[in-house]
């Protein structure tokens, strides 16, 4: 059949091809069915979505990815890439080989796969698991896809939490504290998928954190350390792309996390990785075995691809400082810089640099360099390379204008403050997309309260996004404190 094709944006990141419904039953094609597209020696194959608004009989809409085939075509029917017929194995909980899982990378860094095809693959992670053999598989052939960056030194040390804790930033802290030491830490973190703020997001209220490679390097050749973010330097991209048909579920399967993380780990040319593992309830990881379980997984893949790797097992049932949100969080580390801020937070870091530490052959004690105000120093260099404010200080880091306070209206102790929970409270108010927006925390576990305490304050920067966390908090109580009853609302 010939059409004549033109360029039209509507927004996808696969190879679309747009059909008006009489075209598309000439020629038999069904929404999300492939078709070949060909102008002279020039190829191309497209997903077809059906549309009689956007395109007239005879024309063709093609997106951007395939838009330098334009004008007379010819276009015909095309097979679907093999890798959906290895997907649909993972929905029957058959295991993949490698050559399966190298064939639905391909397809999905090349952007062959349809939204839901690759949703699909999540799905069935998801749901079955993947083994240890397709762990491996599936983090090699990540770290094959796209750009690595090799170092002219070592050790290269890097650290990853897995999530799942609210307001758990500890990586701005630790990186300053090692980079202190002399030691290269080239940092790459991921957005927010399940949480209200990534260590990008947090680091975004500082500085920028969309950089090249050859950015990178300057950055950490002139500090010794960095805090970009993953996305943008194009290190295992196919892992981005994943993350980004997780987020709208909110899914984090352990064996796709354990090769996203590594993969992200080999490619950015670590030899040596700290892995915080937090564990308990409204974690990621609901128990100790799970933790360990985990951690065996990541030291033998880590461990194949020539890095050393060190899990920490620590204690994730309740949030680690007091914010949860980008500007939130952002404080808390400044004031932990600074000699003050939440003492969880600061033990936590002092601890996982010091991992780093012990790993590297560093004598100093990460606790010493906080203390001294070197690690402080360090920050706001990388902060001025990073092409921030170096002379940020916490009055600059302001909430949302709309707040509200909910206190207790009992004496009483807080039994538990769920982090999925309260995770979920601060997104409904606007984060991580609002900087602004969040949750911050004036009760812990074990707390005792009287009448009247507060037990959190909600920001958010429209008055809807507040309405919206209110009704949530209302609906779910994410804090609970012995015995129940009612609370009181303090709103200006």
């Amino acid at each position: 059949m010939q059409l004549t094709a033109r360029e039209i944006d509507i927004g996808t990141r696969t190879p679309t091809v747009l059909l008006n419904s009489t075209d598309a039953s000439e020629l038999g094609a069904h929404p999300l069915d492939r078709v070949r597209i060909q102008h002279g020696p020039d190829v191309a194959t497209g997903i077809v979505e059906i549309t009689d608004e956007l395109v007239d009989p005879g024309l063709l809409g093609v997106t951007r990815q395939i838009s330098h085939i334009t004008g007379e075509v010819e276009i015909a029917l095309a097979s679907k890439p093999d890798s959906a017929a290895h997907i649909t194995k993972k929905l029957d909980d058959i295991e993949l080989e490698r050559e399966e899982i190298d064939a639905v990378v391909r397809d999905i860094n090349r952007d062959l796969l349809s939204d839901v095809e690759l949703g699909a693959f999540v799905s069935g992670v998801y749901a079955h698991g993947l083994s240890r053999a397709e762990i491996m598989s599936l983090t090699e052939s990540m770290v094959e896809i796209g750009e690595t960056i090799q170092w002219d030194r070592e050790p290269i040390v890097d650290k990853h939490s897995i999530g799942g804790v609210a307001g758990n930033r500890v990586t701005p802290i630790v990186v300053p504290i090692v980079a202190a030491a002399g030691v290269t830490i080239p940092k790459s973190s991921s957005r927010a998928v399940t949480s209200a703020a990534g260590t990008a997001d947090t680091m975004e209220v500082f500085c920028d954190v969309s950089f090249s490679v050859s950015e990178v390097r300057e950055i950490v050749s002139e500090t010794n350390g960095c805090m970009v973010w993953g996305g943008a330097v194009n290190l295992s991209p196919v892992d981005d792309k994943i993350i980004r048909a997780e987020t709208p579920l909110s899914l984090d399967p352990p064996g796709q996390v354990i090769a996203s993380v590594l993969s992200k780990k080999k490619s950015a040319g670590a030899t040596h990785v700290v892995i915080d593992l937090p564990y308990g309830e409204g974690a990621k990881v609901e128990s100790l075995h799970d933790a360990r379980e985990m951690a065996e997984d990541f030291t033998r893949v880590g461990t194949n691809l020539g890095m050393e790797i060190d899990c920490a097992i620590t204690r994730g049932e309740q949030p680690i400082g007091r914010g949860i949100g980008p500007v939130l969080e952002a404080r808390d580390v400044l004031d932990v810089l600074e000699g003050n801020g939440p003492t969880d937070l600061r033990s936590k870091s002092v601890r996982l640099a010091q991992i780093l530490f012990d790993a590297a052959g560093v004598d100093e004690t990460a606790d010493e360099i906080l203390e001294t105000g070197a690690a402080e120093s360090k920050f706001r260099e990388i902060v001025g390379a990073q092409n921030g404010d170096p002379d940020v200080s916490s009055k600059d880091l302001t909430p949302g204008p709309h707040e509200e306070t909910i206190h207790t209206d009992r004496e009483g102790v807080v039994t538990h403050v769920d982090n999925k929970l309260v995770n979920e409270l601060a997104r409904r108010a606007g984060a991580p997309k609002d900087h602004g927006a969040g949750v911050y925390l004036h009760c812990r576990t074990r707390d005792e309260l009287t009448d009247g305490d507060p037990l959190l304050t909600l920001y958010a920067e429209k008055r809807e996004k507040l309405e919206q966390a209110r009704t949530f908090w209302t609906e779910n109580s994410p804090i609970r404190v012995h015995e129940s009853g009612a609370v009181l609302i303090e709103q200006w």
